[in-house]
Parts: structure tokens; sequence; C-alpha cells
């Protein structure tokens, strides 16, 4: 009897497969991210140290030994630490990105406005009303506004999933055709290509109160069930609020803007504070680079509120216990000199 495992028809061991499977280009993926975060560390020791002299060499110095370039023409010793602090959190983003890759989990905080997406698309679904999604004012050039659109992804792809109409209007032109590229992903990543429909996502105007005219005219016609504002807004971000109130809608918010953060506090059933509309992606995705990127940056605030800690503690002590005079009579410098010098000062 001929057996089964023959050269060339071999069974494949455990994981051998899923590396088969994986493109060729493969190790440039893995070890992609580390290049690169390499090379930027570098620029930026090479940068925040002052590799370049202040002043250009004169004639004898050409003519003589400056071109052996000497470790102290090459860095200044006095932003050292500033160059350390910055590696340091760039390794950390890069360390956290490659244990992700690697299936390690990482605890995001719960968002209470991202987990109640589903439900505010299935009420709508419920009640046979359409959605609203309006992803702020401005253009693809605030991260406000990259921000919303993707949340848009998540609330489309629910939307498809429960066949609900959506509708994006925008008041600027690039946003509708990125808004309308993101909605046709998400149709297709539901397996619902049909219900993809382009005249939902279209072009108002770009003077502010006549977009908001436009936008609450559309709510007080359709009256839809959700509502979500993400993105940048300023001061038409009330009236919106306000509108989709009165219409009995169920609103979730989110903005970067700390002005417009009371207005939607108070008109919106749930709000996405500041940061949280940025970590929006890494919490929806779970995408194992957006989650290293959100841990190693949660990374460099902790050890910003550690600096801010010490530099209170020191500046207290400073101001309780003067450092006084050394020997020679001169005035001690202040214990909050380093962090002065180093973090606040760039070195």
């Amino acid at each position: 009897m001929e057996s089964t495992v023959r050269k060339g028809n071999r069974v494949p061991r455990r994981g051998q497969a899923e590396r088969d499977c994986r493109p060729r280009g493969k190790y440039a993926s893995r070890y992609g991210s580390w290049f690169v975060g390499f090379a930027f560390c570098c620029l930026v020791l090479l940068a925040g140290t002052g590799f370049a002299r202040a002043a250009e060499p004169s004639e004898a110095e050409k003519s003589s030994e400056w071109y052996s370039m000497k470790w102290e023409d090459l860095f200044d010793p006095g932003k050292t630490s500033f160059a350390l602090l910055t590696i340091g959190i760039c390794g950390t983003v890069l360390i956290c990105t490659e244990l992700a890759r690697r299936g390690k989990p990482f605890y995001v905080r719960p968002i209470a406005g991202l987990k109640a997406l589903e439900e505010a698309v299935g009420r709508a679904t419920e009640m046979g009303k359409p959605i609203l999604f309006v992803p702020g004012i401005e253009d693809l050039n605030e991260i406000d506004t990259v921000a919303g659109l993707t949340l848009l992804s998540s609330v489309a792809r629910i939307a498809a999933e429960y066949d609900t109409p959506i509708e994006v209007p925008t008041s600027r032109a690039l946003v509708m055709t990125a808004a309308r590229e993101v909605v046709q992903a998400a149709a297709l990543a539901a397996n619902r290509p049909d219900y993809y429909n382009e005249d939902s996502i279209h072009y108002v105007t770009y003077e502010q109160f006549g977009y908001v005219a436009s936008v609450c005219g559309w709510m007080y016609r359709e009256k839809p069930a959700a509502c979500f504002y993400l993105g940048k807004f300023f001061a038409e971000s009330l009236i919106l609020a306000e509108t989709g109130n009165a219409v009995s809608a169920i609103q979730i918010a989110g903005t970067a803007e700390t002005p417009q953060l009371p207005f939607f506090v108070a008109a919106c059933d749930y709000t996405l504070i500041g940061e949280e509309l940025f970590a929006a992606s890494a919490y929806l995705s779970g995408e194992p680079a957006q989650l290293g990127m959100l841990k190693g940056q949660d990374f460099g605030k902790l050890a910003a509120i550690v600096l801010i800690v010490v530099g209170c503690a020191l500046a207290t002590w400073d101001s309780l216990v003067p450092p006084g005079k050394d020997a020679e009579g001169h005035e001690r410098p202040k214990r909050t000199q380093w962090i002065t010098d180093t973090v606040l000062k760039g070195g």
C-alpha cells in the first residue's frame, strides 16, 4: 500500500500552512515598522542634539583637522537627555505595536459612546427612519475630520447590515468624495454592495450657517432616529444638537474642540470627549498596529505625568527650602533647572 505521505505531498506541520499563505513580503511587513522607527529615532537624535555646528568653519579650520568630525562637533551633550526621552517614547510605541502584532492583548477602556453605535442604528431600524451622520465642517487636513470618517465606516457597516438608510451631508468636496468611498467600502464589507447610494452622500455648501440651515431643514422634514456628529465643529454644534433633540433622535457626538464640548454634553445622549474621538478607530477595529500605537502613546502620557508631578514637587521644595549659595558665594541652580532645560526648552 502506497504511503499517503510522500515527497511532494507531505502533510503540513502545525502552523506551516498559515506561514505558507503569508505574502512574500512578510519580513518586510514584520520588520518594516522597526526600520522606519529606528530611522526616525536616528533623525531625532541627530536633529534634537544639534548635530550641525552653530557657525561655518573658517578657512583655517577647513585646512586643518575640522573635517575629522570630532564627537563634540557632531552632538551637543546638553541635549542628550531630551534625545533619550524622545527615543524612549518612540521605542515604547514600536515595542507595543510589535507586541500587539504578536497577539498580546491590550486593555482599552470601554467608551460608552462607541458601545452605543449599534444601539443607535438598531433604534433607527426598528422605527423605520434614516440615520444622519455629520463629519464636521472642515476639510480633510483636519485630524478631527479623518477620525470622523473612520467612525463613519463602522456606522455605515452596521447600517448596511440592517439595511437602514444613512444621510451624510458634507461641507467640503474632498470630504464628500472620501465619505462616498468609505460608505461604499463598508457596504462591500457587509456583503451588501446594493446598499450604497451615492446620492445620500452629497455636498451642500462651504458656508457655515448655510450648511447648518440645510442639515436642520432635512432633520425637521425626515426626522431621523439617530444622529451622529463626529468631526470638527464650531458655533453650529449647539444648533445641530438642539435640532436633533427636538426631533427626538438619539444623538452621539464627538469633537476635539474644547469650547464645543459643553453643548454636545448638554444636548446629546453620548459624547466622545477629546482623545476618545481619536482612540475610537483602535477601539472599534482592534487592529494590532493601532492598539500598539495607542498603548505606546499612553506610556508617553504617563512619562509626562511623572515629569509634571516631579517638577511640581521640586518647585515646591525650592520655594520652601531655597537652594542657597555654594562655598564661593554663588547662587546654586534651582532643583527644577534640569527639567526646565531638558524637557520644557527641548534640551
